[in-house]
């Protein structure tokens, strides 16, 4: 296998389209329609692919929609695992209104998954020889809570380094169970983790209580507006967010952790590798997909103050 294996349990079919208005009732021609592979993993899959790399890619895949996904993969340089399901994908469906340039997003539960297709999955797994394993992405219906922390627990024993951008339970019991290489939640993500909320102060202290007590190496937490930051055991970075004209939010998170793990395999530092995953997730936001070129996120990264 590759030396990065990026996990998409949930992966859908994604649909973009732009309307002049939205209205109630009445039907509204929509135009500028685009058709994509998304999920969490899968979207991770793509960047490292844009920039350089040939990962695995092991996802759900099952139904008509599962066809089509298939097909909407088929163009990207990255090795597909797909493990059969006998639910079908979901479709997602993002909405531009021009006259707003607000963006609407509906993106469903997606198929339950039986106990033995998550032990196939888990079978599919166990094969891995990557030096760095990335899970992005919802729970299906059906999986266990601790479906992301048996990964962990797995990887962790087998000595990749996890990777995991996920929320809510499955996040929490996570971090309580076992130990990822690194972690990326936003602030709602980890608010919901700490059960308050957090002033700025707060969640560079709250992720650094997290590293330090050995729930991960690294933990990289993004604020929207406010920015970012990275936290080590010794130290927190805290970045800005970079000023660009915004699209569509799709993928952007994604595209932060893809850009910081190639970054990270390529021995950069842990500042700079984390300045690359914010460049890359200002790029995708430009885009009304979560499509994006090397160069655009290059060319943002050394805008920045401290170039590498």
């Amino acid at each position: 296998m590759s030396r990065i294996l990026c996990i998409a349990l949930n992966p859908t079919v994604d649909i973009a389209s732009d309307v002049d208005k939205l209205v109630p009732t009445r039907k509204m021609r929509t135009r500028n329609q685009r058709q994509d592979a998304g999920g969490g993993g899968i979207n991770v899959a793509r960047v490292l692919a844009e920039l350089g790399e040939h990962p695995d890619l092991i996802y759900f895949s099952g139904g008509a929609t599962g066809n089509v996904l298939e097909d909407a993969l088929k163009g990207m340089s990255v090795t597909l695992r797909p493990v059969p399901m006998s639910g079908a994908v979901r479709v997602a469906f993002m909405v531009q209104e021009i006259s707003t340039g607000l963006e609407y997003r509906f993106v469903p539960e997606g198929p339950v998954i039986s106990e033995r297709e998550v032990e196939v999955m888990f079978e599919t797994l166990e094969a891995s020889t990557a030096d760095y394993v990335v899970a992005s992405g919802s729970l299906p219906r059906g999986a266990p809570t601790n479906t992301y922390a048996r990964m962990a627990q797995l990887f962790l024993e087998k000595g990749s380094r996890f990777v995991l951008d996920a929320s809510g339970e499955a996040l929490k019991e996570t971090l309580s169970e076992t130990q990822v290489y690194l972690v990326k939640p936003s602030l709602d993500e980890l608010e919901y983790v700490v059960g308050h909320s957090l002033d700025e102060v707060q969640v560079a202290e709250a992720a650094q209580m997290i590293v330090r007590r050995g729930a991960a190496k690294y933990m990289v937490v993004t604020m929207g507006q406010a920015g970012a930051l990275v936290a080590s055991a010794d130290k927190v970075i805290k970045e800005p967010a970079l000023a660009v004209p915004v699209r569509s939010s799709v993928g952007a998170g994604d595209s932060f952790t893809g850009a910081m793990v190639w970054a990270l395999t390529q021995n950069y530092p842990l500042d700079e590798a984390f300045r690359l995953g914010i460049a890359a997730g200002a790029a995708a936001v430009t885009t009304p997909g979560s499509e994006f070129s090397r160069q655009q996120v290059f060319d943002l990264y050394h805008s920045m103050s401290t170039p590498m």
